[in-house]
This record gives structure tokens, C-alpha cells and sequence, in this order.
């Protein structure tokens, strides 16, 4: 579990909150329906407008990864490759077959079984660089929901502040109707600058991290799998893949 996302977003949520209490203001006035309704609502509706829904919902899927991030075992990974190098080098390629049903990551295990199968180097490096860069695609166009998301939010919110000002103009005959119309057009401000700079960009930001550190640990794969195909000494692999698990 990353705690110390969850500890940056409640942070600044409790600043604002905070804030508004020094400022003199009461916790109650940031609460209004009408203005998270055009905020959230606008701006979920901008985002399915321009996101086909796989790419939506695969999104959604991925946003448990900001509190519980995919482990990417980077030592481990390299124990292994050497293991798998020093097999291959003592028993042949074949030695390696009983190790492919036993391997839990499906990239490695494709990976596997392309070199149990006799492929050539470059043509196992082209077939996983193909899934690598295919899977990480798909990822960051995911995290670009968010992104996006960010992007609305204000425009939304300035919408609902201009809404909210209309209300106003409309109704200065009637002095009792002008405090939820003023409401509305600060509040809705307030939620399209909030949401996007304290939830939506961040979030944006963390998940293309987290699919470009897993990509990084899929090319040690790539590159330690390779390196077997051609043969090279478990020692000379762990040396190049160093820098993987323990970079400058």
C-alpha cells in the first residue's frame, strides 16, 4: 500500500479545509449540490465524449493503482534471470521447460517459452518489445483520462461560476435569492480548481509513473532473456542488468 499517496491527498484536502477556517469561513459554505453536480458531472460527461469506453473503464481499473501500486520486483527479477542463465548454460534451453508453467508473470513467461522454443534473439526482442510498447500505450492513454479530467475541471467550474452569476443578475429584485446564486458561482470555482490540481492531474501523474517504471522492469526482462538466447555467462548478465536494480 503507498501510504504516502493517501497521506499527500488528505494533506492538502485538510490545507483547504483549514484555510477556509482562518479565513473566517465556515466548513459548510464549500458544500453545495448544484455546484459539484456541473463540476463532476460536466466533466465526466466531457471526458466519455471524447474516450472510447474501453480505454474509460480500463482507467478506473487502473486507479487502485495510486494506493496499492503493482510491484516491480527489479532484485528478484534479475535473481532469476541469472538462475534461468545458469540453468540454460548447464542443461541447454530445454532445461528451461519445466520453468514456464511455473512462472506468474505472463511477459516473462512468454518470454520463456520463446526461448525454450529456440528463438532467435532479435525475433524474441521484437516480439516483446511489440507487447511492451502495445500494453504500455493502452496504460498511458488510460492515465490521459485523468489527464483530461484535470484539464475540464476548471473550465467546468468557471462554467458553473458564470451559471451561478446569471442567477444572480437575474434575481437582484429579490435579495433573498442572491446568496445561493453568489454561492454557486464561488463554490463550483473552487471545486473545478480543487478536484483538478488535487485529485485528477496528480492521479494523472502517478499512474504514467508507475506504467513507466513498469515498463523499465519489462525491458530488464527483455534484455535478460535476450542475453540468455545469446548464450551469455549468468556473471556478465547480472553485471549489465545492475543498473536496472540499483540505478546512478
Amino acid at each position: 500500500m503507498d501510504s504516502l499517496a493517501l497521506i499527500g491527498f488528505l494533506l492538502g484536502l485538510i490545507a483547504v479545509l483549514v484555510g477556509q477556517l482562518l479565513e473566517g469561513g465556515q466548513l459548510g459554505a464549500l458544500m453545495n449540490g448544484p455546484a459539484l453536480l456541473i463540476v463532476i458531472g460536466g466533466t465526466l460527461g466531457a471526458t466519455l465524449l471524447q474516450t472510447p469506453l474501453k480505454t474509460f473503464l480500463h482507467a478506473f481499473k487502473m486507479l487502485r493503482w495510486v494506493i496499492r501500486p503493482p510491484v516491480l520486483p527489479f532484485a528478484d527479477g534479475l535473481r532469476r534471470l541469472v538462475n534461468w542463465s545458469a540453468t540454460a548454460r548447464k542443461e541447454g534451453l530445454l532445461g528451461l521447460e519445466q520453468l514456464v508453467d511455473r512462472e506468474d508473470d505472463i511477459f516473462a513467461r512468454k518470454g520463456l517459452a520463446m526461448l525454450v522454443d529456440g528463438g532467435e534473439p532479435e525475433s524474441i526482442r521484437g516480439a516483446m518489445l511489440t507487447d511492451l510498447e502495445l500494453q504500455e500505450q493502452r496504460q498511458l492513454q488510460s492515465a490521459r483520462v485523468f489527464e483530461a479530467m484535470g484539464g475540464y475541471c476548471p473550465t467546468l467550474g468557471i462554467v458553473g461560476a458564470v451559471m451561478g452569476l446569471i442567477q444572480v443578475m437575474g434575481n437582484l429584485s429579490d435579495p433573498s435569492r442572491l446568496g445561493s446564486g453568489i454561492a454557486v458561482a464561488f463554490v463550483a470555482t473552487v471545486y473545478g480548481v480543487g478536484f483538478a490540481n488535487l485529485l485528477f492531474l496528480p492521479v494523472a501523474n502517478k499512474l504514467r509513473a508507475l506504467v513507466l517504471a513498469q515498463s523499465q522492469y519489462r525491458e530488464m526482462l527483455i534484455e535478460g532473456i535476450v542475453a540468455i538466447a545469446e548464450g551469455e555467462n549468468p556473471r556478465v548478465i547480472e553485471n549489465k542488468l545492475a543498473g536496472f536494480v540499483n540505478p546512478p
